[in-house]
C-alpha cells in the first residue's frame, strides 16, 4: 500500500494518473470529477501515477511499500 492519497485541492480530474497506473489502483470519480484510490492494497509502488501527475496531487511513499520476496 504505497499510494497514500490524492490531494483533492490539487486534483483537476484529468485522468492521467488513472491511465498511467498499471495495476488499476486509481479510478476517476465522474460525479466529483476527481481521482480516487480504488484498490490501495494493489499498489506496487511504481511511482508512475505520481510522476505523470501534472498537478503533483498524487502522493506515493516507499516507506509504506510491502517487501515482496523473490522466488529465487
Amino acid at each position: 500500500m504505497a499510494i497514500i492519497g490524492i490531494v483533492e485541492e490539487k486534483c483537476t480530474g484529468c485522468g492521467i494518473c488513472v491511465r498511467s497506473c498499471p495495476m488499476d489502483v486509481i479510478r476517476l470519480d465522474k460525479q466529483a470529477k476527481l481521482a480516487r484510490i480504488a484498490y490501495q492494497s494493489d499498489c506496487m509502488t511504481c511511482y508512475l501515477c505520481q510522476k505523470d501527475c501534472r498537478e503533483e496531487a498524487v502522493i506515493v511513499s516507499a516507506a509504506r511499500a510491502k517487501h515482496i520476496p523473490l522466488a529465487w
